[in-house]
């Protein structure tokens, strides 16, 4: 069993959290475009937290591999106004970046949380930003820009190596002032890891190992490609990423019961529920009555 972790102005439900994506992009891996539109997004967020997400991730720069940056003006025009609403009817948002400048932005318009796949690697100023200003912290595992990270998927023990990366990771942003009551460590499924090399279903198969730093764990493995891949068809083609939600659900089930603080989902309902059967299954039942979400009034909008 995980070690229980309160974080700064997160709930917390007593089971595994379920954190609903908002792509404000028009280039995400899986449903880039969609929500393009900050009146959308915000609609689309407000949906997930119907379903049952405790979280909702919102981020404005797409990192599916082979992605080009965009300039930090356009992803602050995507993601402020729709971190600003969100976070105004009452829910936990979190944003998706790796700049220190939109992560500020976003903290002031109402986020509670920092979600950054670099890890404090692409920004120098993330740590200071994050230590200043007290919100909750995932650090991804990370070895490059989206344009070049795959070529970086060289590994001889996968999970130690990326098990220490972490650690020397965490240890850094904590000697320039974050409080390591702020960090998530995400050991990075699909960021320089290779589907036809297991390297996800290594990290998957260990994730225990990671409660060794002593910190809680996210798993985004929503919709990823190792999950395409394991379900491609008889010709060997991959099956499309909006068709792996019952896998990333198994995914889920299976990451809560091995003690997930969170799972970062793009389908919440399926794996809202999921949390909860993990949760019911590892007490026996026993508080069948805890975790549960408070629907958003839709009267109250």
């Amino acid at each position: 069993m995980a070690p229980k972790h309160t974080l700064p102005g997160l709930p917390d439900r007593g089971r595994c959290l379920v954190m609903g994506v908002v792509n404000v992009t028009p280039d995400s891996f899986s449903d880039g475009g969609s929500w393009f539109d900050p009146e959308r997004a915000i609609e689309h967020g407000l949906r997930m937290v119907e379903e049952g997400a405790d979280i909702i991730d919102v981020g404005g720069e797409s990192t599916r591999p082979g992605a080009q940056r965009v300039d930090a003006a356009e992803e602050l025009r995507r993601v402020e106004p729709v971190v600003r609403e969100l976070a105004s009817r009452g829910i936990a948002v979190s944003v998706d970046t790796m700049r220190a400048e939109v992560a500020e932005r976003a903290v002031e318009a109402g986020a509670v949380l920092v979600n950054d796949v670099s890890g404090g690697l692409a920004d120098p100023e993330m740590a200071r930003l994050v230590a200043s200003s007290g919100v909750a912290y995932v650090l991804m595992h990370w070895r490059g820009h989206s344009h070049d990270m795959q070529s970086r998927a060289v590994y001889t023990d996968v999970v130690q190596e990326v098990l220490d990366e972490l650690r020397d990771r965490m240890e850094a942003m904590i000697s320039v002032g974050v409080d390591p009551g702020q960090i998530v460590l995400d050991p990075g499924l699909g960021f320089s890891k290779r589907p036809e090399q297991a390297h996800n279903w290594a990290l998957l198969h260990h994730l225990e190992r990671f409660h060794e730093l002593g910190r809680p764990v996210l798993v985004a493995g929503s919709r990823k490609r190792f999950l395409s891949r394991l379900l491609a068809d008889g010709k060997g083609e991959d099956r499309p990423f909006v068709d792996c939600d019952a896998a990333t659900a198994a995914v889920t089930t299976l990451s809560a019961d091995r003690g997930a603080w969170a799972v970062r989902v793009h389908d919440v309902r399926p794996n809202a529920d999921a949390v909860r059967v993990a949760s019911a299954w590892s007490d026996g039942g026993g508080r069948l009555d805890e975790g549960r979400f408070e629907p958003l009034v839709r009267g109250d909008r």
